[in-house]
């Protein structure tokens, strides 16, 4: 059975050591040199970024996150040897790990290891799918003749040279689709190489939980629940037109990822979907003039985003979370795109005002999705509100003299509430 050295990536009949270093870290499988198709996940990579940069905090629980009031960005393995997890509400993680120490995050940082990283990834191949900064996919087929190794022993290597290079480590799934890839990166973290084969699929999945499905969160297990739909097995004795009906499009998805199929493509190029920005509050607020600012903070960086990259949106969204950590999603569609804080900010206000008074709450968001370019946004005006065009000319001036003279050169009365 071919077998790779996670060590020194040597090459070499399945055996318990390394024949070459000694090294117990071997992978072996019996299609080991013959899949492509990758994902690469970084280890608690916000966290291990940090214990790089500041040796002190080696062998310490470590959290990346905004204070008691947030939420955890990352947590070291350390740390999650205690039960923190990302996401998880700060207070929650620091009761289960009263002595972690708490890093706000430096994104500058986080950005130019993930830059490096995918330097080194781009010397395997030009196929690759960002999906944060910490996690890609990579499709490396036909790439064993121009390297002179198979994808596994060159990804073996990257991630090799990311610990020698960078100080990072990272996990690989190696299969023949990337809903499989993701899962395997999954199973050995971290410093881990998992390999899920076209011949075990069926029966790898058969008896895993479908919770282990990307983007199957809370709500669609609730609802899976519900029919009765556990595991891989559950589904698998469901016909396709009856998880259509009662699921619409995610129960066809459903049907083909129980049987292990996967034919989305490793895209360099995948579009953005939203541009979004939220913050949690220091204290649980109701304060009405205290939201409209952020409201209005948001919808700027928002904007911003949207014209830095040339885009424009046709949807709105607003998220509220309250004190108990219920959360309320309100959106609502333009009859034109648009990418103009001002629009993005009374929309928005528009659907806080729905809401009512629901508070207090400790998180607030908005975003734009439905994206297109911007050539055609903003262009109609609004009849119902004969200020608008002005606004946004205004608006577009006001940009300007930022990009001349810096982002605080013109600030709105309602950005210092």
């Amino acid at each position: 059975m071919p077998a790779l050295c996670r060590d020194c990536t040597s090459t070499f009949d399945a055996a318990r050591r390394c024949p070459t270093c000694g090294s117990p870290r071997i992978t072996s499988h019996p299609e080991l040199f013959s899949l492509s198709i990758a994902h690469m996940d970084c280890d608690a990579f916000y966290a291990s970024v940090e214990k790089r940069d500041d040796p002190s905090l080696e062998g310490k629980p470590v959290i990346i996150g905004g204070g008691r009031r947030g939420v955890v960005s990352t947590a070291c393995y350390v740390a999650r040897i205690r039960g923190v997890r990302s996401a998880m509400p700060m207070f929650q993680a620091l009761k289960l790990c009263p002595e972690a120490v708490i890093i706000k995050p430096r994104m500058d940082a986080y950005v130019a290891a993930s830059r490096a990283i995918k330097a080194m990834m781009q010397d395997l191949t030009p196929s690759i799918e960002p999906l944060s900064l910490d996690e890609a996919f990579m499709d490396l087929t036909g790439t064993a003749r121009l390297h002179g190794a198979p994808p596994a022993v060159m990804l073996a290597r990257m991630v090799k040279r990311m610990r020698d290079d960078l100080g990072l480590t990272g996990s690989i799934g190696l299969s023949h689709n990337k809903f499989l890839a993701k899962v395997a990166s999954d199973l050995d973290k971290p410093r881990g190489f998992s390999v899920i084969g076209r011949a075990e699929t069926d029966a790898f999945l058969r008896d895993k939980p479908v919770r282990m499905i990307w983007g199957v969160g809370a709500a669609a297990q609730a609802s899976l629940d519900k029919a009765g739909i556990r595991t891989f097995a559950d589904l698998l004795r469901w016909d396709r037109t009856d998880l259509v009906a009662r699921f619409g499009s995610m129960g066809d998805r459903l049907w083909h990822l129980a049987r292990g199929q996967d034919r989305r493509r490793v895209s360099a190029n995948a579009p953005m979907k939203s541009i979004s920005n939220e913050t949690t509050f220091h204290d649980d607020t109701s304060d009405a003039d205290i939201l409209d600012g952020h409201l209005w903070r948001m919808a700027e960086k928002v904007s911003d985003r949207a014209k830095a990259k040339g885009l424009a949106g046709r949807v709105v969204t607003l998220k509220l979370k309250r004190a108990d950590h219920s959360l309320l999603s309100r959106r609502v569609s333009l009859r034109d795109a648009t990418q103009m804080a001002d629009t993005v900010y009374r929309t928005a206000r528009g659907l806080f005002d729905q809401v009512g008074e629901q508070g207090p709450y400790r998180l607030l968001g908005c975003g734009l999705s439905d994206l297109c370019t911007a050539d055609a946004a903003d262009m109609s005006g609004d009849l119902l509100d004969p200020g608008a065009t002005r606004r946004a000319t205004a608006e577009r001036a006001t940009d300007k003299i930022r990009e001349r003279f810096g982002p605080d050169a013109i600030l709105k009365g309602r950005a210092l509430r």
